[in-house]
């Protein structure tokens, strides 16, 4: 049988003639585990990485392939898309709930702030309003059941009488030919006042720059409540007055008698 030399205890090499075997580095197995266990991390990290890269790069197919009627489901959710509405955000309406019964807590509504509703018709098709139609009677102040009546073409002053009476006693209270903030006044059959050879009488407009002065009067204020003197526009300091029961264009003056026959009451239409 082989002699069994077994190794003598290392604190003690020198005995039996036994010497240290000097022909293997020290350590050099767990050098070889620390390499093996270094390569196999480095390739399980380039291994990951790769995966991640190409899991990027190619995205997952999500859309239904119409040509071949297959359906592919990705991993990936489903982009958030914002209602349409105002800066992409919509308001938050409550749902219809049962009324409220006594103890429960209270509800809390929210809504966004209330718009009103677009036009649906196209733009520049909605009808623009059309300026309200006046129709005046003028009244003289000393003689209260006296109006302005079209007789024969002239204006006079007489009592107040039946239906054809008061149609010629109302006319249409328009901006001034003349001047827009001054006044013209048109008759049931078109024609307009105006003052010829200083007397008021009905005529139809020529077109002329005459006509539209002559048809242009201005408001003043007078001596008595409610009551307006009409100033010619081409005869400034001119008013019309009533003289004998005619309706004339005449020079102010300071009296009584001018001041309240100049004086007359633009009340509605009577007919």
């Amino acid at each position: 049988m082989p002699e069994d030399k077994s190794r003598p205890p290392q604190d003690r090499p020198w005995e039996n003639g036994w010497t240290l075997d000097t022909t293997r580095t020290p350590g050099t197995r767990r050098l070889y585990l620390a390499g093996a266990l270094a390569v196999a991390t480095v390739v399980a990290c380039v291994a990951a990485i790769s995966a991640t890269s190409k899991g990027v790069d190619e995205p997952s197919k999500t859309a239904l392939d119409e040509r071949d009627g297959l359906i592919s489901f990705s991993s990936q959710p489903a982009p958030t898309v914002a209602p349409q509405g105002d800066s992409g955000l919509s308001s938050v309406s409550p749902t219809p709930r049962e009324p409220r019964q006594q103890g429960a807590d209270p509800t809390v509504t929210v809504t966004g702030t209330p718009k009103p509703p677009k036009s649906t018709a196209s733009k520049g098709s909605s009808p623009k309003p059309r300026p309200a139609v006046i129709h005046r009677s003028l009244r003289s102040v000393n003689f209260p059941d006296r109006y302005w009546h079209v007789d024969d073409g002239h204006v006079g002053l007489d009592p107040a009488g039946g239906s054809e009476f008061r149609e010629d006693a109302t006319f249409t209270q328009v901006k001034g030919l003349a001047n827009s903030s001054c006044y013209s006044f048109t008759t049931h059959d078109g024609s307009y006042l105006r003052h010829r050879d200083f007397v008021l009488r009905a005529d139809r407009n020529d077109g002329s720059s005459l006509f539209r002065q002559d048809a242009t009067f201005c408001p003043r204020d007078a001596s008595y409540s409610g009551a307006t003197m009409l100033e010619s526009v081409n005869y400034p300091g001119y008013f019309l007055r009533h003289r004998n029961f005619v309706i004339r264009l005449e020079r102010f003056e300071y009296s009584s008698q001018y001041l309240s026959d100049s004086s007359f009451q633009l009340v509605g239409g009577l007919a």
